[in-house]
């Protein structure tokens, strides 16, 4: 029932990082409990020693809180969640320029090619959202 990791990054920043992805999307909401460090090695496959790292992260990050003897939970601090949510979008921005200038684009055919797929995909009924 494990996950797929690929060897780019360390397992437990693969899952620091889904599981920040899962808080943007909405899918885990502030001030839900996240699943214990068992539960969250079963369902991710991997050592319990790894899930305490992650764990540990998300404390570092300010992304959650531990309540004694209750367990860990996803911060409320809406400020905290909202800055996550820009730096991954700035993030996944400054990859994409980054390698899109490396194949030799300029930053206008960058910007022109986003507004012609965003264009491409709203005509076809697309999600602009996701």
């Amino acid at each position: 029932m494990g996950e797929e990791f690929s060897g780019k990054a360390p397992i437990y920043d693969q899952i620091v990082q889904k599981i920040c992805n899962q808080i943007i999307r909405g899918d885990i909401k502030p001030g839900d409990k996240l699943p214990s460090v068992r539960g969250l090695a079963v369902q991710y496959g991997v050592n319990p020693n790894t899930v305490k790292r992650v764990y540990m992260e998300l404390d570092r990050l300010g992304l959650s809180e531990v309540h004694r003897g209750q367990g860990t939970f996803v911060t409320e601090d809406e400020k905290r969640l909202e800055q996550l949510r820009e730096q991954l979008k700035h993030d996944k921005v400054r990859t994409f320029v980054t390698d899109m200038k490396d194949m030799g684009f300029a930053a206008d055919e960058i910007a022109n090619g986003v507004k012609v797929y965003l264009d491409e995909e709203k005509e076809e009924g697309g999600n602009q959202d996701e």
